[in-house]
């Protein structure tokens, strides 16, 4: 009887241990998967931008979310840092080894990051074919030696805004609206004289800008020397000698100087806001104008102001490039990285973005698929941007160029200096940073 009891309790014993042992595996292999799904839902993408305006802002979050429903493995931490602190900061981290995965860079500094080897090239990634849907000069931004480094999602560009009561009270007959027909700039010039004259109080023409700081000054004012036939910088990037003080150069800032010291239809000092009190006949602005004019001033399209090309000189010139995204060199999730990068670029995700936004849209595309950019006004942007834009050099001494440009038309613009001696300067002090250590 005990020895019955004795091997029933063995039996017991026995199951109860295959029971926990079964178990343990069991538990061990959930605890296994568990960890693995753990260790994909943990991919966190760091993704770092300029703090845009409040459009820009939902665009983002907006798609960062679409895209984590769409990659449920993956986790995007936006960082957005303010415009003023964005190079210092992302030049710092880089330094201290810290970098994101992804960020946005301003294409024309470019070469900058590239060159250091912070930057991964994008080669392995991008399907050639897809780079088709971008104009070529849109292409050449995105490139430093041969390679993709950048990926858009949208394309800037700028346009003529003319006063239409002041034209009116001149007695003018309005520009046209032909993207390919735009004035030249000594009509400009004409158009301003007449407008001056209307009274101490009202400004002619503000020609790019005034003299704003930062980049937006290159931007700005660099067209001016293109439409009149000038370079920045040779073709192989290796100096400004001969390009920047060309005839060509010459013409174009003399023509510059000359609206403020000689005609005086622009002044150095303008009044906040002159164009939208009636203060200001002609003025140069980008595409993100006209909603702000319309929305914040309650201005009227074709009753308190009109929309032409860029004026041209020799030929039609415009700006185009502006914030991309990158990858960087040190990410560990690459392949991921890519795929928001990928998603953010794709015809889906940049018509979202714009459609929020209301930017120009990089892809041809997605342009020919919103009817608002076939249409009057925005239609200018968009046939500039595919036939006229220029990008600005891409130069690792990219940072000395802008400065330069923006002091050279200061001190031809503001101070009246003599055209040749500023220019020289300025070619002076390009060609020592091109020059290799």
């Amino acid at each position: 009887m005990k020895r019955n009891f004795f091997i029933t309790l063995v039996f017991i014993l026995i199951i109860i241990t295959g029971l926990l042992y079964v178990m343990s595996n069991f538990t061990g292999e959930k605890e296994q998967s568990r960890g693995q799904n753990e260790s994909v839902e943990d991919i966190q993408i760091h993704f770092w931008r300029n703090y845009g305006n409040d459009l820009e802002n939902q665009a983002f979050t907006e798609l960062i979310n679409h895209f984590e429903r769409l990659n449920p493995g993956i986790k995007v931490k936006m960082r957005s840092i303010p415009y003023s602190d964005y190079e210092i900061l992302i030049r710092t981290e880089f330094a201290a080894g810290n970098p994101p995965d992804v960020l946005m860079i301003d294409s024309p500094n470019l070469a900058l990051y590239a060159q250091t080897g912070v930057l991964n090239s994008l080669t392995s990634f991008i399907d050639e074919s897809s780079l088709q849907d971008f104009p070529d000069s849109t292409v050449e931004g995105l490139m430093y030696e041969n390679e993709p480094y950048l990926m858009p999602i949208t394309e800037s560009g700028l346009a003529l805004f003319y006063n239409i009561p002041l034209f009116k009270e001149a007695g003018l007959s309005l520009p046209k609206k032909d993207p390919h027909e735009p004035l030249t700039w000594e009509e400009v010039r004409e158009m301003a004289i007449e407008i001056s004259r209307i009274g101490d109080e009202v400004d002619g023409l503000d020609p790019a800008q005034g003299f704003a700081s930062g980049e937006a000054a290159a931007y700005f004012k660099m067209p001016i020397l293109w439409q009149f036939g000038a370079e920045i910088l040779s073709p192989d990037g290796t100096t400004s000698n001969g390009y920047l003080n060309s005839a060509e150069a010459i013409e174009a800032l003399t023509f510059y100087q000359n609206l403020y010291h000689e005609d005086e239809v622009a002044s150095v000092e303008m009044t906040a806001g002159s164009f939208e009190k009636n203060l200001l006949g002609l003025t140069v602005l980008g595409s993100w104008a006209v909603a702000d004019f319309q929305n914040h001033y309650e201005l009227e399209l074709d009753v308190d102001f009109g929309i032409a090309p860029l004026p041209k000189a020799k030929m039609q010139a415009v700006p185009n490039g502006g914030w991309a995204l990158a990858m960087t060199s040190e990410s560990n999730h690459s392949e991921e990285a890519w795929a928001f990068i990928e998603f953010l670029s794709s015809y889906a995700g940049m018509k979202k973005y714009v459609e929020i936004t209301g930017d120009i849209p990089a892809r041809i595309s997605v342009a020919e698929d919103i009817p608002e950019l076939n249409q009057y006004p925005l239609n200018i942007f968009v046939e500039q941007a595919h036939h006229y834009s220029k990008s600005r050099p891409v130069t690792p001494v990219y940072p000395v160029v802008s400065d330069e440009i923006r002091t050279l038309f200061e001190e031809v613009g503001i101070g009246g200096k003599d055209v040749k001696a500023s220019v020289q300067k300025a070619v002076e002090t390009i060609d020592a940073a091109l020059e290799p250590n």
